[in-house]
């Protein structure tokens, strides 16, 4: 794995928890200790965290790392959770779809359906979803949402963007946070993105969670929706044998593992 490709998967984990220890991170990134400590020190002299006794924590309100960053991270697991979203959908349906990584990826693949309505604040999204219908006859329509831009989010946010939401009622919202907790239910780190994935949350019929393994049993700082808000969760295998998991089950979730 590349320096760079792990100093994004060290700030995406302290974008859904302010602590993590030295054994957490080499786990997650398959890494010796040693290569963990070399990366905290150069991330610490950027200011992206702050060395602790055991681990790291993050510094101020450091934010996720860009979209086009990512992307790179968990492609193939994200891939088959946008997959296995698509296979609960039907084609006429109205969808919210939010901005992120594993969401641009549920794009190209809700090119399977026909008839759909897809209102997004995902400018990547919009972009997917119209690049995979171009050539095809039954097109889906696309609505993207207005607002203030975040260019590295790739994303609309702000009250014209909540505003615009309120305008529609969907079927399903299919929403990808940063973590997804048995107590705290499905979160993510910026309020302007919590913001914008709760109002689609209360637009819409089902709330449809998509969350890679690294997110379950994760709980970031803005709480969206509860855990009784949430109707699926989709995830990848590796979730299969965490405690986390079977926590959010016991708690009433329904969990769709790719």
């Amino acid at each position: 794995m590349l320096q760079e490709e792990r100093f994004v998967r060290i700030r995406m984990l302290l974008a859904a928890v302010s602590r993590l220890g030295t054994d957490r991170i080499a786990q997650e990134l398959a890494v010796s200790r040693e290569t963990v400590r070399r990366d905290i020190v150069e991330l610490e002299a950027l200011g992206a965290l702050r060395r602790v006794h055991g681990g790291v924590v993050a510094t101020g309100l450091a934010p996720e790392p860009p979209l086009a960053a990512r992307q790179t991270v968990r492609a193939k697991e994200k891939r088959a959770i946008a997959r296995a979203a698509v296979q609960l959908l039907q084609p006429g349906q109205t969808l919210f779809v939010d901005a992120g990584s594993t969401t641009a990826l549920l794009a190209e693949e809700l090119s399977a359906l026909s008839g759909l309505t897809i209102i997004t604040n995902g400018l990547a999204v919009a972009l997917r979803l119209a690049a995979a219908d171009k050539n095809r006859d039954a097109r889906n329509q696309v609505i993207l949402l207005g607002g203030s831009v975040n260019t590295e989010a790739q994303a609309a946010h702000g009250d014209i963007t909540v505003a615009d939401i309120h305008r529609y009622r969907a079927d399903v919202a299919l929403l990808s946070p940063v973590g997804v907790h048995d107590q705290h239910g499905a979160t993510n780190f910026a309020h302007p993105d919590a913001a914008v994935a709760r109002a689609m949350a209360q637009q819409a019929q089902r709330l449809v969670v998509l969350a890679d393994h690294s997110k379950i049993g994760q709980a970031s700082r803005v709480v969206y929706a509860g855990p009784q808000d949430i109707d699926t969760i989709v995830t990848d295998a590796a979730a299969r044998a965490m405690p986390a998991l079977s926590a959010l089950q016991a708690a009433g979730n329904h969990v769709v593992v790719a």
